[in-house]
Protein backbone atom coordinates (compact mmCIF):
# COMPACT_ATOMS: atom_id res chain seq x y z
CA UNK A 1 0.00 0.00 0.00
CA UNK A 2 1.58 2.81 -1.12
CA UNK A 3 0.39 4.79 2.29
CA UNK A 4 2.27 2.96 4.02
CA UNK A 5 5.60 3.41 1.95
CA UNK A 6 4.08 7.20 2.64
CA UNK A 7 4.51 6.63 6.35
CA UNK A 8 7.75 5.03 6.22
CA UNK A 9 9.74 7.56 4.00
CA UNK A 10 8.09 10.06 6.33
CA UNK A 11 9.59 8.40 9.48
CA UNK A 12 12.89 8.14 7.52
CA UNK A 13 12.58 12.26 6.55
CA UNK A 14 11.35 13.18 9.88
CA UNK A 15 8.26 14.37 8.14
CA UNK A 16 5.77 14.44 10.67
CA UNK A 17 3.05 15.89 8.63
CA UNK A 18 3.65 13.37 5.69
CA UNK A 19 3.51 10.56 8.43
CA UNK A 20 0.49 11.55 10.04
CA UNK A 21 -1.55 11.82 6.97
CA UNK A 22 -0.58 8.95 5.59
CA UNK A 23 -1.18 7.18 9.07
CA UNK A 24 -4.98 8.75 8.96
CA UNK A 25 -5.25 7.67 5.29
CA UNK A 26 -4.11 3.98 5.70
CA UNK A 27 -6.72 3.74 8.83
CA UNK A 28 -9.43 5.16 6.61
CA UNK A 29 -8.71 2.77 3.31
CA UNK A 30 -9.18 -0.21 5.59
CA UNK A 31 -5.61 -1.19 6.51
CA UNK A 32 -5.22 -2.48 10.70
CA UNK A 33 -3.55 -0.45 13.07
CA UNK A 34 -1.67 -3.07 14.52
CA UNK A 35 -0.56 -4.08 10.46
CA UNK A 36 0.77 0.13 10.37
CA UNK A 37 2.23 -0.11 13.45
CA UNK A 38 4.38 -3.49 13.41
CA UNK A 39 4.99 -3.27 9.41
CA UNK A 40 5.30 0.28 8.94
CA UNK A 41 6.09 2.34 12.27
CA UNK A 42 8.14 0.19 14.05
CA UNK A 43 10.39 -1.37 11.03
CA UNK A 44 10.90 2.57 9.76
CA UNK A 45 12.20 3.58 13.53
CA UNK A 46 14.67 0.52 13.09
CA UNK A 47 16.34 2.03 9.97
CA UNK A 48 16.35 4.99 11.57
CA UNK A 49 18.58 3.24 13.97
CA UNK A 50 20.78 1.25 11.50
CA UNK A 51 21.93 4.82 9.75
CA UNK A 52 22.69 6.61 13.26
CA UNK A 53 24.39 3.77 14.23
CA UNK A 54 26.32 3.85 10.43
CA UNK A 55 26.93 7.57 10.90
CA UNK A 56 24.49 8.53 7.96
CA UNK A 57 22.10 9.69 10.29
CA UNK A 58 22.85 12.26 13.03
CA UNK A 59 21.16 13.40 16.08
CA UNK A 60 19.16 15.94 14.69
CA UNK A 61 17.54 13.33 12.02
CA UNK A 62 17.28 10.91 15.34
CA UNK A 63 15.04 13.79 17.11
CA UNK A 64 13.06 14.48 13.84
CA UNK A 65 12.09 10.95 12.91
CA UNK A 66 10.95 10.08 16.52
CA UNK A 67 8.83 12.80 16.71
CA UNK A 68 7.48 11.40 13.63
CA UNK A 69 7.20 8.46 14.82
CA UNK A 70 5.44 9.26 17.80
CA UNK A 71 2.84 11.26 16.20
CA UNK A 72 1.83 8.10 14.45
CA UNK A 73 1.75 6.24 16.87
CA UNK A 74 -0.62 8.60 18.68
CA UNK A 75 -3.45 8.30 16.34
CA UNK A 76 -2.93 4.43 15.95
CA UNK A 77 -3.24 4.29 19.60
CA UNK A 78 -7.08 4.91 19.92
CA UNK A 79 -7.18 2.05 17.60
CA UNK A 80 -5.11 -0.47 18.91
CA UNK A 81 -6.98 -0.04 22.40
CA UNK A 82 -10.56 -0.55 20.91
CA UNK A 83 -9.23 -3.41 19.28
CA UNK A 84 -7.61 -4.54 21.91
CA UNK A 85 -3.94 -4.76 20.28
CA UNK A 86 -1.92 -2.81 22.47
CA UNK A 87 0.31 -6.03 23.45
CA UNK A 88 3.87 -4.25 23.49
CA UNK A 89 7.15 -6.64 23.41
CA UNK A 90 8.20 -5.16 26.77
CA UNK A 91 7.87 -2.56 29.52
CA UNK A 92 11.18 -0.09 30.13
CA UNK A 93 11.31 2.04 33.42
CA UNK A 94 13.40 5.09 32.30
CA UNK A 95 14.74 8.25 33.66
CA UNK A 96 17.83 10.47 34.63
CA UNK A 97 19.29 9.76 38.37
CA UNK A 98 18.69 12.23 41.12
CA UNK A 99 20.75 15.07 40.95
CA UNK A 100 20.99 15.09 37.12
CA UNK A 101 18.15 17.47 35.30
CA UNK A 102 19.58 16.57 31.66
CA UNK A 103 17.22 14.59 29.99
CA UNK A 104 17.60 14.92 26.16
CA UNK A 105 19.44 11.32 26.12
CA UNK A 106 16.67 9.82 28.18
CA UNK A 107 14.03 11.18 25.80
CA UNK A 108 15.56 9.86 22.73
CA UNK A 109 16.40 6.63 23.80
CA UNK A 110 12.46 6.85 25.13
CA UNK A 111 11.62 7.57 21.50
CA UNK A 112 13.55 4.72 20.11
CA UNK A 113 12.44 1.87 22.96
CA UNK A 114 8.98 2.94 21.51
CA UNK A 115 9.93 2.68 18.02
CA UNK A 116 11.00 -0.70 18.58
CA UNK A 117 7.96 -1.77 20.00
CA UNK A 118 8.01 -1.04 24.22
CA UNK A 119 6.21 0.31 26.23
CA UNK A 120 7.96 3.41 28.12
CA UNK A 121 7.02 4.27 31.45
CA UNK A 122 9.44 7.59 31.93
CA UNK A 123 9.79 8.50 35.93
CA UNK A 124 11.63 11.72 34.54
CA UNK A 125 14.68 13.95 35.58
CA UNK A 126 16.29 13.90 38.98
CA UNK A 127 14.52 10.73 40.14
CA UNK A 128 15.46 9.30 43.16
CA UNK A 129 16.45 5.59 43.42
CA UNK A 130 12.61 4.95 45.52
CA UNK A 131 11.30 7.01 42.08
CA UNK A 132 12.65 3.64 40.27
CA UNK A 133 11.50 1.61 42.67
CA UNK A 134 7.80 2.63 43.44
CA UNK A 135 7.70 2.39 39.58
CA UNK A 136 9.62 -0.92 39.40
CA UNK A 137 6.89 -2.47 41.81
CA UNK A 138 3.91 -1.35 39.16
CA UNK A 139 5.42 -4.46 36.91
CA UNK A 140 8.61 -4.02 34.39
CA UNK A 141 11.04 -5.89 32.33
CA UNK A 142 13.70 -3.69 32.55
CA UNK A 143 14.97 -0.52 33.94
CA UNK A 144 17.12 1.91 32.05
CA UNK A 145 19.27 4.60 33.53
CA UNK A 146 20.87 7.76 32.51
CA UNK A 147 23.60 10.31 34.12
CA UNK A 148 25.14 13.00 32.07
CA UNK A 149 27.43 14.34 35.32
CA UNK A 150 29.91 12.94 36.85
CA UNK A 151 28.77 13.86 40.05
CA UNK A 152 25.66 11.83 39.68
CA UNK A 153 26.94 8.77 38.35
CA UNK A 154 27.32 7.21 41.46
CA UNK A 155 23.11 7.45 42.10
CA UNK A 156 23.13 5.03 39.42
CA UNK A 157 24.53 2.53 41.21
CA UNK A 158 21.81 3.40 44.19
CA UNK A 159 19.07 2.93 42.09
CA UNK A 160 20.64 -0.88 41.39
CA UNK A 161 20.86 -1.31 45.18
CA UNK A 162 17.49 0.33 46.04
CA UNK A 163 15.89 -1.55 43.11
CA UNK A 164 17.70 -5.05 44.88
CA UNK A 165 16.87 -4.35 48.66
CA UNK A 166 13.34 -3.94 47.10
CA UNK A 167 13.46 -7.59 46.27
CA UNK A 168 12.50 -6.84 42.51
CA UNK A 169 16.17 -7.51 41.34
CA UNK A 170 15.61 -10.85 39.70
CA UNK A 171 12.94 -9.86 37.56
CA UNK A 172 14.11 -6.93 36.24
CA UNK A 173 17.26 -6.39 34.00
CA UNK A 174 18.94 -3.04 34.23
CA UNK A 175 20.86 -0.87 31.64
CA UNK A 176 22.95 2.57 32.11
CA UNK A 177 23.95 5.33 29.94
CA UNK A 178 24.98 8.70 29.33
CA UNK A 179 28.36 10.46 28.57
CA UNK A 180 30.47 9.78 31.62
CA UNK A 181 29.17 6.24 31.31
CA UNK A 182 31.25 3.43 30.43
CA UNK A 183 30.92 -0.09 30.32
CA UNK A 184 33.54 -0.91 32.67
CA UNK A 185 31.61 1.46 35.14
CA UNK A 186 28.16 -0.43 34.41
CA UNK A 187 30.54 -3.95 35.07
CA UNK A 188 31.21 -1.97 38.57
CA UNK A 189 27.45 -1.29 39.95
CA UNK A 190 26.42 -4.46 39.04
CA UNK A 191 24.58 -2.96 35.96
CA UNK A 192 23.14 -5.69 33.13
CA UNK A 193 24.34 -3.73 30.35
CA UNK A 194 25.47 -0.48 29.18
CA UNK A 195 24.73 1.12 25.67
CA UNK A 196 26.13 4.49 24.58
CA UNK A 197 23.22 6.26 22.67
CA UNK A 198 19.76 6.14 22.13
CA UNK A 199 19.96 3.05 19.16
CA UNK A 200 22.76 0.92 20.62
CA UNK A 201 19.86 1.53 23.89
CA UNK A 202 17.10 0.00 22.20
CA UNK A 203 18.80 -3.35 20.80
CA UNK A 204 20.13 -3.45 24.01
CA UNK A 205 17.21 -3.78 25.77
CA UNK A 206 15.83 -6.54 23.01
CA UNK A 207 19.21 -8.58 23.95
CA UNK A 208 18.40 -8.07 27.82
CA UNK A 209 14.71 -9.62 27.42
CA UNK A 210 15.99 -12.31 24.57
CA UNK A 211 13.83 -10.52 22.34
Amino acid sequence: MKLMEDAFRGILNGDLERVESAVRGALKAGAPAQQLLNETLIPAMAEVGRLFEEQEYFLPELIVAGKAMQAGVAILRPELISSGAVATIGKVILGTVEGDLHDIGKNLVGMMLEGAGFEVVDVGIDARASTFVAAARQGGDLIGISALLTSTMSKMADVIDAVTEAGLRAQLKIMVGGAPVTQGYADRIGADGYAPDASSAARLAKELLNL
